[in-house]
């Protein structure tokens, strides 16, 4: 019995990893946005659960997860001109956008 349930707790798995990889933005709650690599590891934030951006002339942060007390995350995008930081929350607005129309 044990064993029944441990196997179809990993095929549940593999079918949640494999519908998640295949369809990753913006199913199921997911609005993810794919932010730039930190130390080799690809990134992605939920959209839906963005409370703020704040653009400054040389830095993005996104302002995400938050609660009581001051909980939540955040983070800071270094931006090389003022434009970038313009053209990064236009894609981001847009990727936004796509997730509700569906």
């Amino acid at each position: 019995m044990l064993i029944r349930c441990l196997s179809l707790l990993l095929a549940f798995g593999w079918a949640v990893a494999a519908h998640a990889a295949s369809e990753w933005n913006g199913n199921g709650g997911f609005c993810l946005y794919p932010l730039p690599e930190d130390g080799g590891k690809r990134r992605y934030i939920n959209l839906n659960i963005v409370q703020y951006i704040e653009v400054d002339k040389d830095e993005l942060k996104i302002v995400y997860g938050g609660g009581a007390l001051g909980s939540g995350y955040d983070i800071k995008l270094a931006l090389k001109t003022p434009d970038e930081g313009k053209a990064l929350l236009d894609d981001l607005s847009r990727v936004a956008r796509n997730c509700a129309a569906k």
